[in-house]
This record gives structure tokens, C-alpha cells and sequence, in this order.
């Protein structure tokens, strides 16, 4: 049997997606009572990080040790991926010791490789082109605070990179309408955008895509692996910095993202993540509850035989 993988959003149908939700949501309350809940006994993840991390690598690692498995962190400096080892050797290697293998890295491609080659799942924890399993924890927060999102309007403010490509993908899945506004040069890529033209819309101003909205999300403006272009693009984004008084042109009730790290006084301003609207700390929290409902879901459970 060939291993279900979760690369991207598209990997699960809705319906599975918003049953990984509803678990999140239940692990999180197992967790919040100091439920013992171990199903993954015995399992162990494999983690590679090819670019740095906080949440990712705290949520797969805590979330694995709390349903009783392991995680082992490899960066490339500490494996033989950095010595030139094809992927596709690696994948092999690894996916006969392991129960699944999470893969933080720059081309996407990367993961498709490990993916054709491994018998095991594996994970986006985040790639130049998509984050799909933050933009898990971003829908659970948004249900625990507002309920559904279908029909909903969500406003991406700054740049098309790999978060705003996985909410393309969102759109679709949960069925809600999103409005883009980036600067000419910085939009998501067209392959993105033609999964869901009906849901997407790309505009210049960031004060028409927040009007009436019931989410606001936004990123760094320069992403890990662009430093060189960190200047240019500080003068760019400049208007789309995303403050108090922009978000005061969503709807009344409108909750404020953002996937953190965050730069105050650039993507957004000094004060946002202290506004009542955001909700940016139960966000980077869900990481932990949206991935641990994602691994009970791809990993096998260990079995006591007789």
C-alpha cells in the first residue's frame, strides 16, 4: 500500500481537512484537561530542516513525544544530505527506519522527490512554494473563533509567496472567497491562482482587498533565502503594511494572521499584535493541535501483538 503523503493542501479532500480540524480541536482539549493520550507508541518522525525554525520544529517535535512517539531533528550539516547524497538515496534510507518524515526546505521539489521514493509519509513543514500545515492551524483558529469560513472573505495583504499560494489552495478546500493585494511582481504564481480563479482576486490596493473582510493575514516581507532583496522590497511593500487603521475597513468582526515571525513596523505595525482583533498566539498554537490530529491521521498506530 503506497503512503498517503500531505505536500499540499490538495493532498486531502475538504472533507478529510475539516475532519483534521474538528480533531485538532478535540487533541487540543485532551491535551488542556492532562488527558494521556499515546496512539503513536513506538513511532518515530523524522525531521529535516533545511532552513531555520521555531513553531515548526516545537510543534512536530512536542506534538510527536505528547502521542507517545519520537521525533529525530536532522539538519544538513548533521546528515550526509549536505555531502551530496541524492534525495532520492536519502528518502529510501530514511523511510525503512522511520514512521514518517517532515521536510522543512527551499524547492519544492525536494519533497516530491522524497515523496516518489519513500514508503513512508511524508510532510510539508514548509517549502518555497507552499506551507500547508500553518495554514491548517490559521483554519482552526479561525473556527474556534467565528466558526466556518465557507462563503467568508479573506484578504492576503503583501507578498505571493508560500503562504499566500497555500491560501489559494485554501480557498478552494474551505470554499471561501480571497482577495490578494500585492505590489506588480509580487504575485502568487499563476499555477496557484489557476486552481481557484474563481475564488481569487488580485489587486494592487490594500485597502480594497480588507474592505468587509472577515480575516487579514500577512507575512515578512522578505522571506528566508531573499536577505539580498530585503532593501528593495522594504520600499516596495511600504503600503502594504497592515495596522489598526486598515483593519478597521474589514467587517466588525474581522480576525487579524500572521504565521510569524513577525516584524513590527514593517508587514504590519509596532501595535497589531497586541489589537484585540488578532489572534496571532492561539494561531501559532494550533500548529501544534492542527499537526498532531495530521500525524494520528498518516501514521499507522503500533500494535501489541499476542
Amino acid at each position: 500500500m503506497s503512503a498517503r503523503h500531505f505536500l499540499s493542501l490538495m493532498d486531502c479532500t475538504p472533507q478529510e481537512l475539516a475532519n483534521l480540524i474538528r480533531r485538532g480541536i478535540e487533541l487540543k482539549d485532551l491535551r488542556n484537561r492532562g488527558a494521556l493520550f499515546e496512539p503513536l507508541k513506538n513511532r518515530v518522525l523524522g525531521m529535516i530542516f533545511e532552513k531555520a525554525s521555531t513553531r515548526t520544529r516545537l510543534s512536530f517535535e512536542a506534538g510527536m513525544i505528547q502521542l507517545g512517539g519520537q521525533a529525530i531533528f536532522l539538519s544538513p550539516r548533521d546528515s550526509q544530505l549536505d555531502r551530496g547524497e541524492p534525495i532520492s538515496d536519502t528518502a529510501i534510507v530514511m523511510s525503512r527506519m522511520l514512521d514518517a518524515v517532515m521536510i522543512r526546505t527551499f524547492a519544492h521539489s525536494t519533497l516530491t522527490t522524497f515523496a516518489e521514493n519513500s514508503q513512508v509519509p511524508i510532510i510539508n513543514g514548509l517549502s518555497d512554494d507552499l506551507h500547508p500545515c500553518q495554514v491548517l492551524a490559521d483554519m482552526q483558529t479561525f473556527l474556534e473563533h467565528r466558526g466556518s469560513i465557507q462563503g467568508k472573505t479573506v484578504a492576503w495583504v503583501g507578498d505571493g509567496n508560500n503562504m499566500c499560494n497555500t491560501y489559494i489552495e485554501a480557498a478552494r478546500q474551505f470554499d471561501f472567497q480571497l482577495r490578494v493585494a500585492c505590489p506588480q511582481g509580487f504575485e502568487p504564481k499563476p499555477e496557484f491562482v489557476a486552481i481557484a480563479p474563481e475564488r481569487v482576486q488580485i489587486v494592487r490596493d490594500p485597502r480594497e482587498a480588507v474592505a468587509g473582510a472577515h480575516l487579514v493575514s500577512t507575512d515578512v516581507w522578505t522571506s528566508m533565502g531573499q536577505e539580498k532583496e530585503a532593501e528593495d522590497r522594504l520600499a516596495l511593500f511600504k503600503p502594504y503594511q497592515v495596522s489598526g487603521e486598515l483593519l478597521d475597513l474589514a467587517a466588525a468582526d474581522v480576525l487579524f494572521m500572521h504565521c510569524l515571525p513577525a516584524h513590527r513596523g514593517e508587514e504590519i505595525s509596532f501595535d497589531l499584535l497586541d489589537d484585540p482583533r488578532s489572534v496571532v498566539w492561539d494561531q501559532a498554537e494550533n500548529r501544534l493541535h492542527a499537526q498532531k490530529a495530521l500525524l494520528e491521521f498518516l501514521i499507522e498506530p503500533a500494535y501489541h501483538h499476542a
